[in-house]
C-alpha cells in the first residue's frame, strides 16, 4: 500500500461540499481510491476520511470482538456513530454530512490532512489551535512513540 500525502487548506461551502485538491485526486487515482468511509474521531474533534479497503480491513478486525461483552458493545456504539459512505463527485468535491459537520465544528474553512492510510478533515482554527498546543510537547512524543523502533529492521 502507497500511503496519503500532504496536508491541504479547503473552503467548504454552506451546503457541506468541499472541493478537493487537484494534487489530492491526484494521489487517490494513482492509488486507485474511489470509495471512502467517512467518519468522528475518536481522540480529537475532527473527521477521518478512511479508503474503502483499509476501512475494511480495520472491520475485519473489530468484527471479532466478543458481542456479549458490554464494553465491546459500548466502544462499537461509540466508534460507528455517525459512520457515512463517500465518493468524490465528477467535479472533485466530497460531501460532508450535516450531522458530521457538526460533530467537526467545521465551518468554512478545513484542513484535510494526511495520515499515513487515512485522512484527517480539521475545522483550520481547530487545526492550527492543536498544532500550537502540542508544539511545546512534541519533541518527548516523537521519543516516546519512535524512539524504540529499529529503523534498520525492514
Amino acid at each position: 500500500m502507497s500511503f496519503l500525502n500532504g496536508t491541504y487548506y479547503c473552503k467548504m461551502d454552506s451546503k457541506g461540499r468541499i472541493m478537493l485538491p487537484s494534487e489530492l485526486r491526484k494521489q487517490f487515482d494513482e492509488l486507485q481510491m474511489n470509495d471512502f468511509v467517512l467518519k468522528r474521531a475518536v481522540f480529537h474533534n475532527n473527521l477521518e476520511m478512511h479508503p474503502k479497503d483499509e476501512w475494511d480491513k480495520l472491520m475485519a478486525k473489530l468484527k471479532k470482538l466478543n458481542p456479549f461483552k458490554k464494553k465491546n458493545v459500548d466502544f462499537l456504539t461509540r466508534f460507528l456513530a455517525g459512520v457515512r459512505n463517500v465518493n468524490i463527485d465528477n467535479t472533485g468535491r466530497l460531501q460532508v454530512p450535516k450531522d458530521l459537520v457538526n460533530v467537526a465544528g467545521l465551518k468554512k474553512e478545513v484542513v484535510i490532512a494526511s495520515a499515513i492510510n487515512i485522512l484527517q478533515i480539521w475545522d483550520k482554527d481547530a487545526y492550527e489551535a492543536f498544532l500550537k498546543e502540542s508544539s511545546e510537547n512534541f519533541s518527548g512524543l516523537a521519543e516516546e512513540v519512535m524512539g524504540d523502533i529499529d529503523f534498520d529492521d525492514e
